[in-house]
């Protein structure tokens, strides 16, 4: 929680203004920053400071494990994460590749579950790394990677946090998340908890131990019209200490996550948190 709140105070100490083309807003931003998560140890890197809505951050990520290319599915999991990227961002609705209604086009899971080659061909990249991982093998390139620079036109979104990397040192297992861009107060919320639960539940299905978790940001930003909220209220309050992630130990396989789990199979225990903030949103 204490990296978190550093990482907030930097970017307004260090922060230099930057416009942002796609939002048409400022961004307070600062270049590199890295954050370590605790997960052998089970220390959730849950916002405390405000009430954090943690089981639409595991949602999001468990439609990216199913390669989900539409809102809707997302909607069905239990986060409406996606609704406004797929519906109301101006270029992608232009975009002749746009299928429909709540179509996200080629993002994050579907790269990761269907990279397709130049043949027409798909690589699962998740299926191969949960195979080698699961026979003890660590070949050094077991990477998901959702950026794919040939089809970000076919997509509502280029991937924020866009690539995953194991590593194997005897029985425990390590993850490496890399992010380009992120929103601090809202978004980094939601990719901490998912680092965080992509290296928990690939060690369960694996049969691994689960060490820490790195996650290295690019560009971390502080949109203009959150900067106030952030400094004059989030960083007010006192952390409380962090609460633990359960799972559901009956998730065994990959083919469990792509079938029946849902948000019953995660609880929280011990969250205390202080009132939420509604920081905006830029889409």
């Amino acid at each position: 929680m204490r990296q978190y709140l550093d990482l907030c105070q930097r970017i307004i100490d260090q922060g230099t203004w930057i416009e942002n083309e796609r939002t048409g807003k400022r961004c307070l931003t600062v270049i590199n920053a890295d954050l370590t998560y605790d997960v052998a140890n089970n220390q959730f890197p849950l916002i405390t400071t405000r009430k954090s809505f943690w089981k639409s951050a595991i949602a999001e990520f468990l439609g990216y494990i199913r390669g989900y290319d539409n809102a809707a599915d997302f909607r069905k999991l239990g986060t409406k994460t996606w609704d406004a990227n797929a519906n109301d961002n101006p270029a992608w609705l232009k975009n002749p590749n746009r299928k429909g209604e709540d179509d996200m086009g080629r993002v994050y899971g579907v790269q990761g579950r269907a990279w397709r080659k130049p043949n027409g061909e798909t690589i699962d990249q998740l299926r191969k790394i949960v195979n080698n991982l699961t026979k003890g093998i660590d070949d050094r390139g077991e990477i998901m990677t959702f950026f794919n620079p040939g089809e970000i036109d076919l997509g509502c979104l280029r991937p924020c946090m866009h690539t995953h990397t194991f590593s194997l040192l005897g029985d425990t297992l390590y993850l490496t998340s890399y992010q380009r861009s992120c929103d601090v107060p809202l978004g980094l919320n939601f990719n901490q908890i998912q680092v965080f639960t992509f290296l928990a539940l690939m060690a369960q299905i694996t049969g691994k131990k689960a060490g820490q978790a790195y996650h290295k940001i690019i560009n971390a930003h502080i949109y203009e019209d959150q900067l106030e909220l952030m400094r004059d209220v989030q960083l007010k309050r006192e952390p409380f200490p962090l609460p633990k992630l359960e799972i559901n130990p009956d998730i065994k396989t990959l083919e469990d996550l792509e079938t029946w789990v849902t948000m019953d199979d995660f609880k929280v225990e011990g969250y205390q948190h202080h009132d939420p903030i509604k920081y905006p949103f830029s889409v």
